[in-house]
C-alpha cells in the first residue's frame, strides 16, 4: 500500500466541486508530500495557496473547507489547518500498526502493480569490447542496472540491453596494430591485454599527429565493414576473448543483461535506414554526405559520410527501429555520460520525425567520477583506472574493515564478506549521488561504518540478524507467527512509519529515474533502526508482547533493507 497515493486521492476528491480544473487537481495532489519536520505531522498538503488563485478564495479559508470535506479515515484523523493554508496530517497509530502487520504477512514490501505498466528498454554500460573496462564505465553500469531493478520492482516490463561497441574505429586501430606490431607471446598469455596495448600504441601515435596512420586505420575499418576475409577472420578471432573479459567483470558485479547486441548486429540494416530517411524527405545530400538537418542546430546529423561509410548515429537510428519492432517499448532509457547530451537531443528529434514519436526516448545523463584533485579519476601514472583493478582494491579495502570488526570469523568467511562489502561500497558511493553531479572517489568515506555508505547499510542489516541469533529465532519464523505490532513508543512509531514509505520511494525513483532516492530512503531507515536499537531493548523488553512486537519491527527492517539494497545491486551479509 502506498500511503502517499492514498492521501493524494483523498485530498483530490475533497477539492471544491467545479472550482478547479483537472490541472489544478493534479497540482494539488502533487503538493501532498511527507512532512519535512515531525512537528508538522507525518504528511502535509501544501497546495491551497496555489489553488486559491484559481478559486478566488483565501488560502486559509480554502484549507479549512478542504479539511472539513476530506475523509482520511481510517488512515488519519481530520487534517490540521496551519499557517497561511497548510494542512498537516498525522496517521492513526492503529492504522500504522495494522499496515505493518499486513506488511509482515504478505512479503511484497507494500508494492502493488502500477496503474499503467510500461515496457522499458534500459540501454546501459555499452563498452567498446576491444578494450578492458575502466572506471568511466562504472557509472553507466551501476546506474543502469539499478534503474532496471527499480523499474522491474515497480511492476514494469524491463529489457536490459548492452549496446556494445564492437564495430567502430577502435577495431581499425587494433587490426593495424595486429598486422604491424603484435606480440604473439603476450597475446597467448593475455589476449585482451595485448589487444588493449595495440590500441593504446596506435591511438597514441594518431593523437601525436600521425595522419598517415590515421588513414591506414580508417582503411582497415572500411575493409572490415566491407567483408574483407582477413579482417573478418581476425574480428571473429578477437571477439570471444573480448566478450569473455567483459562477462567476467559483469559476473563480479552481479550485472545481467537480457540482450547484448553490438554495433555489428545492425550493420546490414544501415543502408535501408538511410534510404528510408531519404524517401521520407528527412535526409539530403550535402557536400557528398547524406545528412539530416535539424532546425536551430548548425551542424547536420551525418548518417552516411562522403566516402560511403555509415556513422554511429546511423546505428543509433537502426537500433531504435529494431527495438520498436522487437519489444514495442513505451520508453527507452539511454544511461550515458552527460557529455553526449547534444547527440541524443538530435537523435531523439530525428527519430520522432522519422515516425517513432510514440516512444518516450530519454537520455539518463550522469556526471564524472573525480579524484581528490577534482579532476577525472586516474592512476598516479595518469592512466584511466581499470575497472577490474578498482574492484580488486575495493575487496582489499573491505577486508581490512571486516578483519577489524569481525576478527572471530575464519579467514575464508572474511574474504567472502569482503567481496560483498567492497562491491557494495563502490556501488553505493556512486548511486547515493544525484546522478547529474560529479563526485569525488574517496576510499575512506565509502568504507566508513557510519554515515551514508553501503557499509553502514550492510552493518545495520547485520545488526538485525545478530538480534535474531541471540534470540534463538529467525526473521522468517517471526513472519510466520505474525505477532501484533505496537507503535505507542515514539521511536517504534518512527521506524514503523519509515517502513511503510518504501513504495513511495520506489515510485519517486521511477518518476525521476534517480537511484539516490532509494539510497536516501535506506539511509534514513538505517538511522531510524540505529535509534530504535539504542532506545528500545528487544530481547529484554518489558513484556513478551513488546518483545515480539520489536522482533517483528527488526524483521521488517531486515527484509526492507535487504530488498532495498537489492534494488541497488547490493548484497547483504549476516555478519560483518
Amino acid at each position: 500500500m502506498n500511503v502517499l497515493d492514498q492521501l493524494k486521492g483523498r485530498f483530490g476528491n475533497a477539492m471544491p466541486e467545479g472550482a478547479a480544473t483537472a490541472a489544478d487537481r493534479a497540482a494539488f495532489e502533487k503538493a501532498v508530500r511527507p512532512a519535512g519536520d515531525p512537528k508538522f505531522g507525518d504528511y502535509q498538503a501544501n497546495g491551497c495557496m496555489a489553488l486559491a488563485k484559481s478559486t478566488g478564495k483565501k488560502p486559509r479559508d480554502l484549507a479549512a473547507e478542504i479539511a472539513s470535506a476530506v475523509d482520511l479515515a481510517p488512515i488519519a484523523g481530520p487534517p490540521e489547518v496551519a499557517g497561511p493554508g497548510f494542512l498537516n496530517v498525522r496517521l492513526n497509530d492503529a492504522f500504522i500498526a495494522g499496515a505493518l502487520g499486513d506488511l509482515l504477512a504478505d512479503g511484497r514490501h507494500g508494492l502493488v502493480p502500477p496503474r499503467q505498466a510500461r515496457t522499458v528498454v534500459v540501454d546501459f554500460s555499452s563498452p567498446n569490447v576491444a578494450k578492458p573496462m575502466h572506471v568511466g564505465h562504472l557509472r553507466s553500469t551501476v546506474i543502469g542496472d539499478s534503474l532496471a531493478r527499480i523499474l522491474a520492482a515497480a511492476g514494469h516490463t524491463v529489457v536490459r540491453d548492452n549496446h556494445l561497441g564492437d564495430w567502430g574505429s577502435q577495431f581499425g586501430m587494433i587490426l593495424w596494430g595486429w598486422k604491424n606490431a603484435r606480440d604473439e607471446a603476450n597475446y597467448t598469455e593475455d589476449p585482451v591485454g595485448e589487444l588493449a596495448r595495440l590500441y593504446r600504441l596506435v591511438n597514441d601515435r594518431i593523437d601525436a599527429g600521425d595522419a598517415a596512420l590515421k588513414e591506414a586505420t580508417r582503411q582497415e575499418t572500411a575493409k572490415l565493414h566491407a567483408g574483407d576475409p582477413e579482417n573478418r577472420a581476425l574480428w571473429n578471432q578477437f571477439m570471444p576473448h573480448c566478450l569473455g573479459a567483459l562477462q567476467a567483470i559483469y559476473d563480479r558485479m552481479g550485472v545481467k543483461f537480457d540482450v547484448q547486441l553490438g554495433e555489428s548486429f545492425y550493420d546490414n540494416q544501415l543502408a535501408a535506414v538511410v534510404e528510408d530517411l531519404e524517401k521520407k524527405g528527412l535526409a539530403v545530400e550535402s557536400e557528398g554526405a547524406i545528412v539530416v538537418f535539424v532546425e536551430g542546430v548548425e551542424a547536420p546529423f551525418i548518417v552516411r559520410k562522403s566516402d560511403g561509410a555509415f556513422t554511429y548515429a546511423t546505428t543509433d537510428l537502426a537500433t531504435i527501429q529494431y527495438r520498436a519492432a522487437t519489444w514495442k517499448p513505451d520508453q527507452v532509457l539511454y544511461v550515458v555520460d552527460a557529455r553526449q547530451g547534444d547527440h541524443f537531443k538530435l537523435l531523439f528529434e530525428i527519430a520522432r520525425r522519422w515516425g517513432y514519436d510514440a516512444i518516450n526516448l530519454e537520455h539518463v545523463a550522469f556526471g564524472t567520477i573525480l579524484g581528490n584533485d577534482r579532476r577525472p579519476f586516474k592512476t598516479r601514472k595518469g592512466d584511466v583506472v581499470g575497472l577490474e583493478s578498482l574492484l580488486d582494491e575495493a575487496t582489499a579495502e573491505a577486508l581490512k574493515v571486516v578483519q577489524e570488526n569481525s576478527p572471530d570469523l575464519d579467514p575464508e568467511e572474511q574474504r567472502r564478506v569482503a567481496v560483498i562489502v567492497g562491491m557494495g561500497a563502490i556501488k553505493y558511493a556512486d548511486l547515493c549521488q544525484n546522478r547529474i553531479s560529479d563526485y569525488v572517489f574517496d576510499w575512506s568515506k565509502m568504507m566508513a561504518m557510519n554515515g551514508n555508505t553501503g557499509t553502514y547499510l550492510q552493518y545495520a542489516y547485520a545488526r538485525t540478524q545478530s538480534i535474531f541469533r541471540k534470540g534463538g529465532t529467525t526473521a522468517e519464523a517471526i513472519r510466520a507467527v505474525r505477532p501484533a505490532i505496537l507503535v505507542d513508543h515514539p521511536v517504534e512509531r518512527a521506524i514503523g512509519l519509515k517502513l511503510l514509505r518504501l513504495p513511495e520511494a520506489i515510485d519517486l525513483a521511477v518518476a525521476e529515474l534517480k537511484p539516490n532516492i532509494i539510497t536516501d530512503y535506506l539511509f534514513d531507515l538505517a538511522q531510524a533502526f540505529s535509534t530504535f536499537f539504542e532506545e528500545c531493548p528487544v530481547l529484554r523488553a518489558e513484556s513478551p508482547e513488546r518483545r515480539d512486537s520489536r522482533l517483528a519491527l527488526c524483521a521488517l527492517t531486515g527484509f526492507t533493507l535487504k530488498f532495498g539494497a537489492g534494488l541497488l545491486g547490493i548484497d547483504m551479509v549476516d555478519r560483518m
